[in-house]
């Protein structure tokens, strides 16, 4: 075993993972990091529980266990990304000072011995944060109470008629930058889960999927995260709320126990997310060494 709990433990002000991103509370252990050791040692190995194995067969992440940092009062976790040119990440922490400097030096070398470019510094942080930056983590309980239907118009995109479904590819190019030229061509592909759309004289306006749940690490049934989001030209009608409800009832009605989500501080998510009534996690902090 490389991690001592009793080092690991009172560094993770929030729930991150490196390699697999936010975990519920109660899935944090001393076994879920260890696992990713595993999983890096066995050449693009996906772990049972990993989201990212809907979209690939391959994982494109690793841990770089030779050179993880592990102290009593830090520890910095680094990772490489295959995919391009390659990225390195250094998951850091602790509260030291020096934390991120010591992080952007592990960073910048280890970027240079794998010709991996840009190198980047992954820092999660309490709820407690003051004046937070990067992304929020957000956690949303179906346990603790009903998610109410949504009465907007808001289908199944399969449910819509034929000519406003043919419109859903408009509106991916439209909002490319949130992932749907992607999500468009999973859905092609291969399919996926339910997506949900709102449409508005007669055209895909909204959309938020798929929708999906599968096993944590405990077993417990999570309703994976989705892509989201609302043309400009359509904002201010509420749609995103709708879709948002209807998205989180289905997840509800279907058996999910929870969903995290991860946004931007400040934006429009981040506002709905919080009026929802979601509870904050931690944040992460990404910078470029």
């Amino acid at each position: 075993m490389l991690f001592r709990w009793d080092w690991l433990r009172p560094v993770l002000t929030a729930p991150v993972v490196p390699t697999l991103g936010p975990v519920h509370p109660h899935a944090l252990t001393v076994d879920l990091f260890e696992a990713t050791l595993v999983a890096a040692a066995t050449e693009r190995h996906f772990l049972p529980y990993d989201k990212d194995r809907r979209w690939s067969t391959e994982k494109q992440e690793a841990v770089l266990a030779e050179d993880v940092v592990h102290h009593p009062d830090h520890t910095l976790i680094p990772t490489l990304l295959t995919r391009g040119q390659g990225s390195v990440k250094v998951f850091a922490y602790g509260h030291r000072g020096d934390i991120l400097d010591q992080a952007a030096e592990l960073a910048a070398k280890l970027s240079t011995v794998h010709g991996a470019a840009p190198a980047r510094i992954v820092r999660p942080m309490g709820p407690e944060t003051p004046h937070p930056r990067g992304v929020r983590i957000q956690l949303q309980d179906f346990t603790a109470r009903h998610c109410p239907a949504s009465f907007g118009p808001v289908r199944r995109l399969d449910d819509w008629p034929a000519q406003i479904r043919g419109t859903f590819t408009t509106f991916a190019q439209t909002m490319a930058a949130e992932g749907f030229v992607f999500l468009d061509g999973q859905m092609k592909a291969k399919g996926c889960g339910p997506v949900l759309a709102a449409v508005l004289e007669g055209r895909v306006v909204g959309a938020i999927g798929p929708l999906e749940i599968r096993p944590d690490p405990t077993g417990v049934a999570q309703l994976l995260p989705q892509y989201f989001a609302v043309c400009p030209e359509a904002r201010g009608h509420g749609l995103g709320r709708h879709l948002w409800r209807a998205a989180m009832q289905w997840g509800q009605t279907h058996g999910a126990a929870y969903q995290l989500l991860q946004t931007e501080v400040g934006g429009a998510s981040d506002h709905l997310c919080r009026t929802e009534g979601l509870t904050t996690l931690g944040f992460v902090h990404t910078s470029t060494v």
